[in-house]
């Protein structure tokens, strides 16, 4: 089985600032992670290589930098690494990502492509969609149990209600939540194997794709302004009998307006 795993490396949102005159976020000197969401979407993909046994590729778009989160998934226990980089997909917004990645992803052979649900640094949950859009494939998305059945794969996905069981064929997208499982640790061995495997870089000229269609250019995304979130107030503590402390809260409540 060939699984493919788009990761993403993002700022570690604890410590983003936003500058106050221009609105926009402040990434120097921000230490930058692999998305949180996509590392769950690796360790099912390595699950999978550890029962039954598959080949697994990470693939990433993104500044050379990028390199440190493919880095990490080499040594988490992934088998080859791309890195899609070129000034030319600089200011890309989700489609003008997910035509790059699709036009990278239309390269390789896979069964089963995971993503993560969404990257924090944007929390739009769309680039995994669009990139099975662009591939012409199905896709089951908030997926949080992955079994491998038949000629296909059983998948349990979360939504408002609870959850959904669901068979599906291969060639299949899927995107992952927290939930699917726990990422594992670099092991020391795959760390120094790591070491020795050439992370590949695929340009726009590479990919053969329309430079009209990709970065700033292709992204009819316009983001208007950014602000951090307001700090929480300090809470009410209420030190009284069960009873009391029920009528105040109540009381509370209605003053404003909650209830």
């Amino acid at each position: 089985m060939n699984i493919v795993v788009c990761v993403k490396q993002v700022p570690d949102t604890n410590e983003v600032k936003i500058d106050p005159k221009t609105g926009t976020l402040i990434r120097e000197g921000v230490p930058s992670i692999m998305n949180p969401d996509d590392k769950n979407a690796l360790e099912e993909a390595l699950r999978i290589k550890d029962a039954q046994g598959a080949t697994v590729t990470v693939v990433s778009m993104g500044p050379p930098q990028a390199e440190k989160a493919l880095r990490e998934a080499l040594g988490m226990g992934a088998d080859r690494a791309i890195l899609v980089a070129d000034r030319a997909f600089a200011g890309a917004d989700t489609l003008a990502t997910s035509r790059a990645l699709a036009a990278a992803l239309g390269r390789l052979e896979y069964d089963v492509i995971f993503a993560g649900r969404q990257a924090i640094d944007g929390d739009t949950a769309q680039v995994g969609p669009e990139l099975a859009e662009h591939l012409g494939i199905p896709q089951v998305t908030y997926v949080q149990k992955v079994e491998i059945g038949g000629k296909g794969l059983k998948v349990r996905r979360a939504t408002e209600e609870g959850y959904e069981d669901l068979d599906v064929q291969t060639p299949v997208l899927l995107t992952a939540i927290k939930e699917l499982n726990e990422p594992r640790y670099m092991s020391i061995a795959d760390i120094f194997a790591s070491a020795k495997k050439e992370v590949s870089v695929w340009s726009a000229a590479d990919l053969g794709v329309d430079k009209a269609l990709i970065g700033l250019m292709g992204s009819p995304t316009r983001v208007k302004k950014s602000q951090a979130k307001d700090a929480k107030r300090e809470g009410i503590l209420v030190s009284k009998g069960a009873k009391e402390a029920a009528e105040q809260v109540a009381y509370i409540l209605r003053e404003k307006h909650y209830v």
